[in-house]
């Protein structure tokens, strides 16, 4: 339990700091990449304080010059860290409003044009979706959990359909994530935290621009059936290890 109260210290204490540094960084840039950067520092920090290595497979599939949706399976509150931290590549959050409710945490993922999506309130959500749409147009890449929330008991969830309609309207291509690892070190509803490996999975890009709205569900299982995929294979060689 040490370990876990020195974790929840550095991360309230690392949030302060760097949130209002996002926050100030903000005003002298219009882009938000420089309060990305802030965030992928205050990601590092927490994965070097909660003593977490991270493996990250597929980088050449990741092209700087093109924008993308990255979608990836949600496991821990942890992936959030993982992710800012270890993915080389500029991106924005497609995050649930809760999120934003978060004193200094929220009004940093707002100073870096992170993009809040309220689940409860349909006309809110497709609103926040076109938001998101132009943004991606713009040049931006965008990160999404498609289950919507963390899995509880570690399977990987049935897949929200929003992302998947911001996909087809943006045209751009999907980039699947598979970590493996997370929920090991903090489970849904648990407050400790433990040390541990972390593999993150890169996946090939999956064109998008040959979907409609009305087609879409064959892209969400074309997604999801890439990270379930991968997911139980990765699963079943740590068993085997």
């Amino acid at each position: 339990m040490i370990h876990t109260f020195v974790v929840i210290v550095w991360v309230v204490l690392a949030t302060l700091v760097l949130g209002i540094a996002a926050i100030a960084t903000s005003l002298f840039s219009r882009t938000g990449d420089p309060v990305h950067r802030i965030a992928a520092l205050w990601a590092k920090s927490i994965l070097f304080v909660s003593r977490i290595d991270v493996t990250v497979n597929g980088l050449s599939n990741l092209d700087s010059s093109q924008s993308f949706i990255y979608m990836s399976n949600h496991q821990s509150n942890f992936d959030i860290p993982v992710l800012l931290a270890c993915l080389p590549a500029q991106f924005r959050w497609l995050a649930k409003a809760e999120l934003f409710r978060i004193p200094i945490f929220g009004s940093g993922m707002r100073a870096a044009g992170y993009i809040s999506i309220d689940r409860f309130n349909r006309q809110s959500a497709f609103e926040s979706i076109s938001v998101a749409a132009k943004k991606i147009k713009e040049g931006a890449s965008v990160m999404i959990f498609p289950e919507g929330t963390r899995s509880i008991d570690g399977n990987i969830r049935p897949f929200k359909k929003g992302g998947f309609v911001l996909a087809v309207d943006s045209g751009v291509p999907i980039i699947p994530i598979i970590l493996h690892g997370t929920r090991s070190i903090m489970p849904k509803g648990r407050m400790r935290i433990r040390t541990g490996h972390v593999y993150m999975d890169i996946q090939p890009p999956i064109e998008t621009s040959g979907y409609t709205r009305e087609s879409k569900d064959d892209l969400i299982e074309q997604i999801r059936a890439v990270i379930c995929e991968k997911f139980d294979q990765r699963a079943g060689a740590n068993q085997h290890a």
